[in-house]
Order: structure tokens, then sequence, then C-alpha cells
């Protein structure tokens, strides 16, 4: 079979890491028999250097003709001084919502072959980090209304809205839901319900939700502990439900304990089949064009996308295999290095994945 990929690039190193993606994703297809034919698109800084815009309507016209989009990566310093509407990360705002994906699901598994990366005490890596934090994507204060005022005495201020509705919780949460049955059957929602009425509203809108699923432990926990919790004690999430903002930052704090943000992936997802999967890192505009960056992310992505978009189960498992089995021969980039490894750039990992796929 045939399945349409639409690629964004984007800026810094995500022409790189995308291309790694490509050479596994070609090399899981010659392996089964499938063929993935791709379309480069722009989004972020490159369409605003070529179109004067952040996210062109002919990108998400052919996104919407697609299975799938990967993503590499948004943004970098030649674009800050913007406005935000005009900025790159504006582009990502504006994909999210235009393709309807509510739903970001970013795992967070520490690896053995990198267990020596995790930045926590071996007593509490030892316990096993295996977390997906599933994060509300198109509501919140991101999307809520903001303004910026100028006052003639110099006092300006500015203000962002935090709001949430009943129908975009019950939705996220549902996603919640339905993965952690498929998993240890433990959600814990992640709000700031002691100060704020949106979090308020989520608490009560989750609880009732539970109800429909009784064999699922939901607990209630407060954001500024839930930081805390899991570099404590990891050991003890399963499923991580909570909004926008919310989940942005602790799916940052969760890749980070698992040794690097340059190995994992996510997916961001709405009703239908259709995904748009990146990795979590950024830009990384230091070190663009110098075949440093590390793949890896990309390619777990492309294997979420296998999975989840395509039902193509046993590619998308041969493709985790074959990134377990690089690592464990000791081959890694820069950022993952241990004494001995091999160290390769972003292209050669790519190009050892692929091997291993095909071997």
């Amino acid at each position: 079979m045939n399945y349409k990929i639409s690629v964004i690039d984007g800026d810094g190193i995500g022409p790189e890491v995308c291309a790694a993606a490509i050479a596994v994703l070609n090399a899981a297809g010659k392996k089964s028999g499938h063929k993935f034919e791709f379309s480069h698109v722009l989004m972020g800084g490159a369409a605003i250097d070529a179109c004067g815009e952040p996210l062109p309507k002919k990108t998400v016209e052919i996104c919407k003709k697609s299975g799938a989009a990967l993503l590499g990566a948004v943004g970098g310093p030649k674009w800050d001084g913007l406005p935000g509407h005009l900025r790159p990360e504006a582009g990502l705002l504006r994909i999210r919502k235009a393709l309807g994906l509510y739903a970001n699901i970013r795992p967070a598994i520490l690896l053995d072959a990198l267990k020596e990366t995790c930045p926590l005490r071996a007593d509490i890596r030892d316990g096993g980090i295996d977390i997906v934090v599933v994060r509300e994507l198109t509501g919140g204060i991101y999307f809520g209304k903001r303004n910026t005022v100028s006052r003639k005495n110099g006092n300006d201020y500015a203000y962002d809205t935090e709001k949430y509705s009943v129908k975009e919780i019950e939705r996220i949460a549902e996603k919640a839901f339905e993965i952690a049955k498929k998993r240890k059957k433990k959600i814990v929602s992640v709000d700031k319900a002691n100060v704020l009425d949106s979090s308020r509203l989520w608490r009560r809108t989750v609880r009732k939700m539970s109800a429909e699923y009784p064999d699922i432990e939901v607990t209630d926990m407060l954001v500024d502990n839930a930081a805390m919790q899991l570099v404590k004690n990891p050991s003890q999430f399963d499923v991580v439900l909570t909004g926008n903002m919310f989940g942005d930052i602790l799916s940052d704090e969760a890749a980070m304990i698992t040794g690097s943000i340059g190995i994992l992936a996510s997916a961001s997802l709405g009703k239908g089949r259709f995904g748009l999967y990146e990795p979590i890192h950024g830009s990384a505009p230091d070190i663009a064009g110098t075949d440093r960056a590390n793949p890896i992310a990309t390619v777990l992505s492309a294997a979420m996308m296998l999975r989840t978009s395509f039902d193509l189960d046993a590619e998308a498992a041969a493709v985790e295999r074959a990134v377990n089995a690089v690592l464990k021969k000791n081959i890694r980039t820069a950022d993952i290095k241990e004494n001995g490894s091999e160290i390769v750039g972003c292209k050669r990992m790519g190009e050892a994945i692929a091997e291993e796929i095909l071997r």
C-alpha cells in the first residue's frame, strides 16, 4: 500500500532530523512492501521567509489530503523580533487548530541502553520511568483572549486568559482514559484547583467522567506537586492528564528525566486517524547544519505515526527495535554519549537505524 505523508521540515535542525526519519521510514517500507509518498510543505520561519506568514493555506490543504504529517521543529532567533501573530510558533498553534488536533500524546520512557544518561539518582531511576503525558492542545491560556495595554503614565500591562469548557475537557480526558485502559489503568489529573476556576471545572469534569471508567484509578494532583513528584518518584506515574500550559511544562520535565530531550516523540491527534508527529525538542539553531542533531526523537515520532495513523504495528515495532539495537551497540550522537561510544552525526544515526531494520 501507499501512504501519503506531509513533511514539515521547519527551521533549524528540522530538515536534518526529518531527513533521517524519512530514511528510516523508507527502510521500514522496503522491508514490509509498503511505499511512503512524501510531500514537503512550509511552516514556521521557513514559511515566513518564503511567503510572509508562518502557516500558508497550501500547507493546511496538503496536510488534509495526507494520512499524517511529520514535523521537524520551528522557530529561531532570526524571527524573534516579529509580532506574536507572525512568529514561527504561531504557525504551530494555527495548524493544530486548523487540523482539529486537540490532544498531544507524549511518551517519556527511560530506555535500558540510556539509563546512565538519566540525571536522577540510581535508586530513583531503577524504579523505572514509563509515562505518557496527555496534554490538551487547542484550549487554555495559549488560545485565550490576550492583550497588551499601553498607558500614558508608562504603567503598561498585559493579560492572557485561561479558559476551558466542559466539552474541551471531556474530549481530552476521553483520550487519556482510552490510553490508560491499554496501560496500567492509572491516571493522574494535574491542575491548580486550589487557585484557578478553570482548574476547578477541570477537576469536576474529570471526576464525573471517571464514573464511566470504574476500572481506572484517577488521582488529582496540583501542578506544583506534580513537578516535584516527577523528579522525586517518577515511577508512580503512568498516564498524566493535564491542560495546555501545564502539559507544555511537565512534558519537557518528563523528557529530561529520561536522559535527553532528543529522544522523545510526540503525536498531536484529533477525532480521526490523522496525526501530526514531531519530536519535542526545539529547532536548536546553534547546531543547525552541523550534522550534530539527534534524530531519534523524530524517528520514534515516525514510529508513532506508523502505529497510530496507519495501523502498521509491526513496522512501528521494527523501528523501535532498531533504535534500541543501535543504542545497545553504543552508537550515539554527542548529546547521549558514554565512555567508549561511537559518536556519529544526525545523518549517520538515521542510516544506522535504517540498516538495522533491513538486517
